[in-house]
């Protein structure tokens, strides 16, 4: 069985492997001993905070296989953006040349650097590694998140994004961020991805350019990829649309790889949400379950599965025993669950 659950920091190696496996592109877990160590002390002290509204907290979970007690991925949720360090994106707008006298028309795009998401929560580090990559296990690290935010709604904003990785080749090399290397920065993409994952976004301010970009100004592999996701991220970002996430004209600031938003209540697995009482019986929830995602109702002791759950009552439903020792719960305590196959 697969459970979900926070991190400690016995799963510390584990996290530096999965670190090293996502590669280049994936700014939220640089291969970096003590910002790693500093993550998962941050997801702790989340995990034991009783916020009454967003703050700087960071959570991060990690999904086990029960029975090799193997760590095969992670899922995060940082309750706001932008409030410690600065959160930067490109928007892109549109302006209108027109002369009626030389009867020219030209409608051309632009990108402006500006901090717009400052204050909103943002689900991000979800890496499921290669063994994992089968059944519901990536819908579940994704959709679990969704579940937590909305059994514990203070503690995130009404307003929620996720940065999807742009396009790069296999060496990490950004047609997008090639081209500001060249014009403004002199530093290659691995290097200020890097930078960036560490917590240094200084130099950022100071090397980008103040005014906005025409976009037809831009190579043409620069232009191309505006917007468009790296190969391997293309089944995470069908999985946010699914669930309601649109992207907005903002695009990250080294690869132009989209940033997607919702509201939290307008997500389809939080719609689709509902909270029970359970009843463990097995023969029931068998024969009668629908495969779902469930979690405990618990901060501290916070644990998700999938399970087949059954209706017994309006207020009750029957779950089975294996999945209530995987929360952590007895008769009678409570689970938040969504139907497995839910879509916007």
């Amino acid at each position: 069985m697969k459970i979900i659950r926070p991190i400690r920091a016995s799963d510390y190696p584990s996290l530096y492997a999965i670190a090293q496996e996502s590669g280049i592109g994936f700014t939220s877990l640089p291969v970096n001993e003590e910002l790693l160590q500093n993550k998962i002390s941050k997801a702790e002290s989340a995990i034991q905070s009783t916020p009454t509204k967003p703050g700087v907290q960071s959570y991060l979970f990690v999904m086990e296989d029960t029975e090799t007690g193997e760590v095969v991925g992670t899922s995060g949720i940082e309750a706001t953006v932008g409030l410690q360090d600065a959160f930067y994106h490109y928007h892109i707008s549109k302006v209108v040349h027109a002369s009626r006298e030389l009867n020219v028309h030209n409608t051309v795009e632009l990108l402006h650097f500006c901090n717009d998401y400052t204050g909103v929560s943002e689900i991000c580090t979800l890496f499921l590694r290669e063994s994992a990559r089968q059944g519901l296990n990536g819908r579940f690290l994704s959709k679990m998140r969704f579940l937590f935010m909305a059994e514990h709604k203070e503690r995130f904003s009404d307003v929620v994004i996720a940065e999807m990785r742009g396009v790069s080749d296999e060496q990490g090399r950004s047609p997008f961020w090639a081209w500001l290397e060249e014009h403004f920065f002199s530093m290659d993409f691995p290097t200020a991805d890097y930078m960036t994952g560490i917590g240094n976004k200084v130099f950022i301010a100071e090397l980008m350019p103040k005014h906005p970009i025409y976009v037809n100004l831009l190579s043409k592999a620069a232009q191309d990829c505006i917007g468009k996701v790296h190969e391997k991220t293309r089944p995470a970002l069908r999985l946010l649309e699914q669930e309601g996430f649109k992207c907005r004209g903002y695009v990250d600031i080294f690869d132009a790889g989209p940033t997607v938003e919702a509201d939290v209540n307008n997500i389809a697995t939080v719609q689709a949400s509902r909270k029970a009482s359970i009843v463990i019986n097995d023969s029931l929830a068998q024969n009668d379950g629908e495969t779902c995602f469930a979690i405990n109702t618990s901060v501290k002791h916070f644990k998700a599965c999938i399970a087949d759950i059954a209706y017994v009552d309006g207020n009750r439903v029957a779950i089975e025993r294996a999945c209530a020792d995987a929360l952590g719960i007895s008769d009678g305590d409570s689970i938040r669950f969504s139907p497995a196959n839910t879509k916007h």
